[in-house]
């Protein structure tokens, strides 16, 4: 079973860091792009950052210069480093990857969509 397995989140004060990670496991093959998303109480997920198998990085206008997105291939981790924390990026926070299970598969290319499970970021004084 392919998974994605997020951790870090918790509460934090206004300016402060939090890093979160998320690990890929299971029958995978090459990951192309990972990134996060977030959804706000009764607001709609967005986008927050994105990275390419090749390290090319997209971020929320919103976040950057705050938010770094990083990823070890060899362990098929993505990171996501938030610095000056606001009250605004209170959500929870998803993993998503796109993955290939097999060669062929990575061919063709026929990449799965994968979400993780979310990880609460709350951030107050």
């Amino acid at each position: 079973q392919v998974q994605l397995v997020e951790s870090g989140g918790g509460w934090m004060q206004p300016g402060g860091s939090l890093r979160l990670s998320c690990a890929a496991s299971g029958d995978i093959t090459s990951i192309s792009t990972m990134g996060w998303y977030r959804q706000a109480p009764g607001k709609e997920r967005e986008l927050v950052a994105t990275i390419t198998g090749g390290g090319h990085t997209k971020y929320l206008d919103f976040v950057e210069g705050r938010f770094t997105i990083s990823r070890d291939n060899a362990k098929n981790t993505v990171y996501l480093q938030m610095n000056d924390l606001k009250p605004e990026d209170t959500a929870v926070y998803y993993c998503n990857a796109y993955y290939c299970s097999s060669a062929y598969e990575c061919r063709i290319p026929m990449y799965l969509e994968l979400w993780g499970q979310g990880t609460l970021v709350t951030v107050s004084s």
